[in-house]
C-alpha cells in the first residue's frame, strides 16, 4: 500500500513528516531522506500495533484528498510504499467459489498487473470493503 506523508521543514531545520491516513503516526528527520527513512519504520510501528490489537491497516488515499487540508499547508508530499501483509497475521488456504465471468473479470485484473495473483486481489478487495463497513 502507498500511503501519503507530508513533509515540513522544521525551523530548526529539521523534517517533520505526518501520515494523514494513520491518525497519530509521524516522525522526523535531519535530513529529507532520513525523515522518508524513518516514517517508514514508524508507519511499520504504528501498524504493528494496530494488528496487535486485532485492527487492519487503514486503507491509504491519496494526496489529493489531503493537500488542501489546511494542517498540511505548504507540505512537500511524497507516498510511502509499505507492505502490509506482514501486519495481517499468517496466511490460511481457503477454497472459494466465484461465477466464471468473475474469475475472468479477476485474472484479466492480475494480468493487466494491478494485483499480484488472485489472493493478492482477494485479500486488497477483502480491505477495502471492510474500511467501508468501518466508515457506515
Amino acid at each position: 500500500m502507498r500511503y501519503p506523508v507530508a513533509i515540513h521543514k522544521d525551523e530548526d531545520s529539521c523534517y517533520g513528516v505526518s501520515v494523514p491516513d494513520i491518525p497519530g503516526c509521524f516522525s522526523a528527520g535531519e535530513t529529507y531522506d532520513e525523515a522518508l527513512n524513518n516514517v517508514e519504520e514508524a508507519i511499520s510501528s504504528h501498524l504493528e500495533i494496530l494488528a496487535e490489537d486485532g485492527e487492519i491497516a487503514p486503507q491509504a488515499t491519496t494526496i489529493e484528498q489531503w493537500q488542501h487540508t489546511p494542517d498540511y499547508k505548504g507540505a512537500v508530499w511524497a507516498l510511502v510504499q509499505i507492505n502490509i501483509s506482514a501486519f495481517l497475521g499468517k496466511t490460511e488456504k481457503a477454497t472459494i467459489t466465484l461465477p466464471k465471468l468473475l474469475m475472468t473479470r479477476i485474472d484479466e485484473f492480475v494480468k493487466s498487473g494491478k494485483a499480484k495473483n488472485r489472493s493478492a486481489f482477494l485479500t486488497d478487495s477483502a480491505i477495502k470493503a471492510l474500511e467501508l463497513q468501518k466508515l457506515k
